[in-house]
């Protein structure tokens, strides 16, 4: 599913910005913020078939064994993920697959047994905390096709314009989720240029922004909670856009550097007595 916020008071052109704004969610469960109404804009575009040995943290989140979101494997019983994936959501509802480059298809599944969602999450102020961790009922066997990936750093920044990986099994240009794992590469984008865009809405500490300035490129429905890889390292989880590869304005992620961030996983880890 892909929602569009409505801005309580704004003139035209806020107006006009504003029905563009998506949080880039699949197959969730139809709760959306007062002022959300539906948007169906089913694009991917300009991705290319990946191979699981080449993402063997990449996770599929899927709710009664059908994609909802992306996941990314950080402990071998841990993931992380996008809280929008996660509101609402009771952990028996879901279930984790890893090791496959085919959706729904094969490798190891593992259901979740607890969800440690930020408590700042809020879905009102552009998904801001947009982070979930997930204890998993048992460890996967790591391996190939199946591995852990790190972490940036903590307030670690991304030289703008560096390349990261984005990979995902969210719906393509042709409106359909594509069989097999997708993947694409965009640049980062200077932070305060991306807060420019984006004014007067909130791009919060919290939030890290990557994309071409002509568009074409990007990830849509179903690729919430998928990471961004650069230099091995995950940099963020794939949270919200203004549409699906649109120009001017890019992708924003959950920044994993953010000090609260990092916190919030240490606390979780914690709870989980690992």
């Amino acid at each position: 599913m892909i929602f569009v916020i409505s801005i309580r008071s704004c003139k035209m052109f806020c107006l006009i910005l504003a029905s563009a704004l998506i949080a880039i969610a699949y197959g969730h469960s139809g709760r959306t913020h007062p002022l959300q109404q539906e948007l169906f804009d089913n694009r991917i575009i300009n991705g290319k078939d990946a191979n699981i040995e080449d993402h063997p943290y990449q996770l599929s989140f899927e709710i009664n064994g059908k994609l909802n979101c992306g996941a990314v494997l950080v402990r071998p019983d841990v993931a992380i993920t996008a809280a929008h994936c996660t509101e609402g959501r009771s952990p028996t509802q879901i279930t984790i697959r890893a090791g496959t480059s085919i959706r729904e298809s094969g490798g190891q599944v593992a259901k979740v047994v607890e969800i440690c969602e930020h408590p700042k999450y809020n879905p009102s102020n552009y998904w801001d905390y947009d982070f979930s961790v997930l204890k998993l009922e048992k460890s996967f066997e790591l391996g190939i096709t199946v591995n852990t990936i790190q972490l940036v750093s903590q307030e670690e920044e991304v030289e703008t314009g560096t390349l990261g990986t984005v990979s995902g099994w969210g719906l393509t240009s042709s409106g359909g989720l594509p069989l097999r794992l997708q993947s694409v590469e965009l640049p980062k984008v200077d932070d305060q240029k991306c807060a420019d865009v984006y004014k007067p809405w909130n791009i919060s500490l919290r939030m890290i922004c990557y994309g071409f300035d002509e568009g074409g490129k990007g990830f849509c429905n179903g690729d919430s909670g998928g990471p961004i890889v650069v230099n091995g390292r995950v940099s963020g989880l794939v949270s919200w856009a203004p549409g699906c590869g649109q120009s001017i304005y890019p992708t924003v992620y959950c920044r994993l550097s953010n000090p609260e961030i990092v916190a919030h996983l240490n606390h979780c880890l914690e709870k989980f007595n690992l």
